[in-house]
């Protein structure tokens, strides 16, 4: 059995990743930023496959929240195996002409800080040579980091892009510490973060493009990142894995 934590997990990939996992059996520390009823809810869905769950809010730009979160999840879980890195935003979509400065320190702050800051406590309590048992961190990125998403998201493709970098930087860095590091890159997935950028059926329009023929699910995406996270995958490190159905 392992313990694991996953941020952003109220909704969307990180909720699908909590169910998956209870599934196999493991105990999982479901982090959100505000919508706690959407927390609990994950919370009874986990526990009703049999599996311990523990909510904890906490803001990931927030450096103390961040701690605080790994505080609770260690002594709530009783340690911890593994970590999603998975809370992110998008705003609107804009040219970056059109984009306010408010608008790209918020999905920096979120997408880029929130995820250094999260890989970071991971990396302190975790790591092997500083008392932790080691164990495996899963990124979410996004095949935006490829794509660049020209008059869309070019600011949350930057930041995904970010997040490949500290993938392969931190798993040559943690890996001989005892912590695997790997992404996983979603392409269209049907979840509601489309409809917080204004295009609530975005997914479904382009999925059709694709070479599968439509847009993928949270869950197909939560069965790639919970592999990453087990041992199956003990000699993945440094990997990054397009979830796109060919795009």
């Amino acid at each position: 059995m392992k313990n694991i934590l996953i941020t952003g997990a109220s909704r969307g990939i990180g909720r699908a990743t909590a169910l998956l996992a209870a599934d196999r059996g493991w105990s999982v520390a479901i982090n959100y930023a505000s919508d706690a009823a959407a927390a609990r809810s994950a919370a009874r869905e986990v526990e009703a496959r049999g599996s311990r769950a523990l909510t904890v809010q906490g803001d990931v730009t927030d450096e103390a929240a961040v701690a605080a979160m790994f505080d609770t999840a260690l002594d709530g879980l009783g340690g911890l195996d593994g970590v999603v890195v998975n809370a992110g935003v998008v705003a609107p979509s804009l040219p970056l002409a059109e984009m306010s400065l408010e608008r790209l320190q918020r999905v920096f702050d979120i997408n880029v800080l929130g995820s250094y800051l999260t890989a970071r406590e991971a990396a302190r309590r975790m790591s092997t040579d500083r008392g932790g048992r080691g164990g495996a961190m899963v990124v979410v990125s996004s095949a935006a980091a490829r794509l660049g998403s020209p008059n869309e998201y070019v600011d949350y493709a930057g930041a995904k892009a970010a997040l490949d970098a500290m993938t392969i930087g931190l798993s040559k860095e943690l890996g001989p510490r005892g912590i695997r590091v790997n992404a996983v890159r979603p392409g269209l997935i049907e979840t509601d973060i489309h409809a917080s950028g204004g295009q609530p059926d975005r997914a479904a329009r382009l999925g059709a493009a694709t070479p599968l023929g439509r847009a993928g699910s949270a869950d197909e995406v939560a069965e790639s990142i919970v592999w990453l996270l087990s041992d199956a995958a003990a000699y993945a490190n440094g990997a990054i894995l397009d979830i796109t159905g060919g795009r």
